[in-house]
């Protein structure tokens, strides 16, 4: 893979398969898991003991996945390379009494999930999903992909002004779907997705449950050189950090690194969970992995002194109708490359080593690379880069793809960036 970065259109047509299959984090990580899987990974349990053999292995905890290929020359000390992502997208997602409604309309009660654009959910066909967790503690995946619910704007005959004052939407009010005419009844949604998924609803006991836009991602423009399609912050990351991982592990005995995939949920409200890069879980699967080698404590310092993330999120491409928003003297453009984000508050966690370590893996990969900065007068948004490398004391680097409509409930790339980051991250892997 990382001997050409000519564009293979296979890898986004790929790419746009994994978005509409992955409407939720839980459904990203079965997806990765399923690639991975079939690439040789095995999954391991956190409540088993681990060993130290070699080959591909995984860890699932709710919308997150840690992966990891040991060479078999590979020691306690052996130091990581590990790309990072993260599974979570803004969105909808509702409450824990969903069923509500007013003047004759059944509607479903949803919280604001991150930092979301709210107008892009208005007027949408859009379907439900996530998980469902039942009275054995078991859970299963929800996918309801058709059209289902609706936040219908309101009519520019009720409100004149809109074009002009612009569009005000306030969260409790006006973000209620709608899904049906009728009266409210206590239970109706769960006992829709009970029936759904082939359960009785009685048996489900607790739901992590969020709506998604139905309209399948599709290839834009005259030349078919842009992609617009939902959840590519940052789905479209964990997709290339799975293909690379895949990739790096068929070099085996060439490895003289672990390569890592940790693709975190949580990371659009904080990353301050169980399953976020804020919490304990990457740590404890990397410890664990050197201790299972008969590693120490002082061969668990030497391998993370040596280690290094990319921590791999989307980034900002240049707008044309708001260019003055942008840092004038750097516009990273779609199919430019992947792109290098810095920022000296450690927003993001670059700095010129780190540039050396990205320059070095897109050489070797054949593939051009961009650089972002914010606009001065901007606020800069963050990653997990810098959670990543204060939690862990690990040399980071942020790193992605440009879009445009960020937080978007649909968004859109260059058709060929998410091949070029995809062999980038493969050569950071296999060095």
């Amino acid at each position: 893979m990382t001997n050409s970065a000519r564009f293979d259109r296979g890898h986004t047509d790929d790419l746009m398969s994994f978005l509409a299959a992955s409407p939720s984090p839980y459904h990203a990580v079965a997806n990765a898991a399923e690639r991975l899987e079939k690439a040789g990974f095995r999954q391991v349990a956190e409540t088993d003991e681990w060993d130290g053999r070699s080959g591909g292995k995984y860890v699932l905890r709710g919308g997150a996945i840690i992966a990891w290929y040991v060479p078999e020359d590979a020691n306690p000390a052996t130091p990581y390379r590990i790309v990072g992502a993260h599974t979570d997208s803004p969105n909808l997602r509702v409450k824990p009494l969903p069923d509500t409604g007013a003047r004759g309309w059944r509607q479903i009660a949803v919280e604001i999930y991150g930092g979301t654009l709210l107008n892009t959910w208005l007027d949408r066909d859009l379907g439900l999903s996530g998980r469902v967790t039942l009275s054995d503690g078991s859970t299963r995946l929800v996918t309801v992909d058709r059209p289902l619910l609706r936040v219908p704007q309101l009519a520019v005959h009720l409100d004149r002004s809109v074009n002009v004052e612009g569009l005000k939407l306030d969260k409790q009010r006006h973000m209620t779907p709608i899904w049906g005419l009728g009266e409210v009844a206590e239970g109706d949604l769960i006992a829709f997705v009970a029936q759904e998924i082939g359960v009785l609803a009685e048996d489900i006991k607790g739901w992590d449950l969020m709506v998604h836009s139905v309209e399948a991602p599709a290839y834009l423009g005259r030349d078919r050189e842009l992609v617009a399609g939902p959840r590519m912050d940052n789905l479209l990351s964990v997709h290339a950090g799975t293909a690379a991982l895949t990739a790096a592990a068929t070099a085996g005995g060439q490895l003289t690194t672990i390569p890592v995939l940790a693709a975190f949920d949580h990371e659009e409200n904080g990353s301050q969970s169980d399953t976020g890069a804020d919490g304990p879980l990457l740590g404890t699967v990397l410890e664990r992995s050197v201790f299972a080698r008969g590693g120490t404590y002082e061969d668990r310092a030497r391998a993370f002194a040596g280690t290094i993330c990319l921590s791999s999120d989307t980034g900002h491409a240049v707008h044309p109708n708001y260019s003055d928003r942008h840092e004038p003297g750097h516009h990273p453009m779609p199919n430019g490359g992947p792109i290098l984000k810095v920022n000296v508050n450690q927003r993001y966690a670059t700095d010129g080593s780190g540039r050396a370590v990205f320059a070095a893996a897109c050489e070797r990969a054949g593939v051009p690379w961009q650089s972002f900065v914010s606009h001065n007068a901007m606020p800069c948004g963050t990653t997990i880069g810098p959670i990543t490398a204060a939690r862990h004391g690990i040399q980071t680097v942020d790193i992605g793809v440009a879009i445009l409509s960020m937080h978007s409930a649909r968004e859109l790339c260059g058709a060929q960036d998410p091949y070029l980051l995809a062999n980038a991250l493969t050569a950071f892997l296999e060095s």
